[in-house]
């Protein structure tokens, strides 16, 4: 399955996560294409938070209502409760502040959505074995020139979201197209995490 076809699959099933009519708020949203699907195709409003120019354009583009917003600076804009679901793929790893976002996330929205690259995946690990970091889909950088601040796997993320009072109402892992249930943590490049407030 191509890139671009893995992509819209993704989307798809994330899309599927979320109560047509929903608040959504996407932290990182890229394009917008997530955005444009679920108004689309579930009836869902709100925003996207994105830095970048060209992809803010490309949200404009698009007809999705997007802030231009460095997520480091925090999401003191919004109030408590502001949103029904709060979207964080492929963002976490890029932050510093993580800790910081994923309890933001869970006090302007009810439910929470992660996905970030699996690096207990099995190729992952058999890379680290032989002395070398992994370069994947998944995390297609050399270690020299990553965007990636930290790696984390899902055992990780079930400790973090403990310590900070959430639970984890969902979690599968992801890979070249096709959802991972069973042992994710080894079979999955990507993790994805359904989380609410406990």
């Amino acid at each position: 399955m191509s890139a671009p076809q893995t992509h819209n699959a993704f989307h798809h099933v994330i899309a599927s996560l979320i109560p047509p009519g929903s608040r959504v708020l996407d932290l990182g949203c890229g394009d917008g294409a997530l955005l444009a699907l679920l108004r689309d195709t579930r009836q869902c409003t709100g925003y996207g938070i994105e830095l970048d120019d060209a992809k803010v354009e490309a949200c404009v583009a698009r007809g999705v209502n997007v802030i231009q917003r460095n997520l480091e600076e925090g999401l003191s804009i919004f109030d408590d409760n502001s949103f029904d679901v709060v979207l964080q793929l492929d963002t976490l790893q890029h932050l510093r502040n993580t800790e910081d976002m994923l309890r933001e996330t869970a006090r302007i929205g009810r439910t929470g959505l992660v996905s970030f690259p699996n690096f207990a995946h099995w190729p992952h690990r058999f890379s680290v074995l032989r002395g070398r970091m992994p370069v994947s889909r998944s995390l297609p950088y050399q270690w020299y020139d990553t965007p990636n601040i930290r790696v984390a796997t899902f055992a990780d993320f079930e400790i973090l979201t403990g310590k900070n009072g959430l639970r984890i109402l969902e979690s599968f892992g992801w890979h070249e197209g096709h959802e991972v249930r069973l042992w994710p943590n080894l079979m999955a490049s990507t993790a994805v995490f359904k989380f609410e407030r406990a």
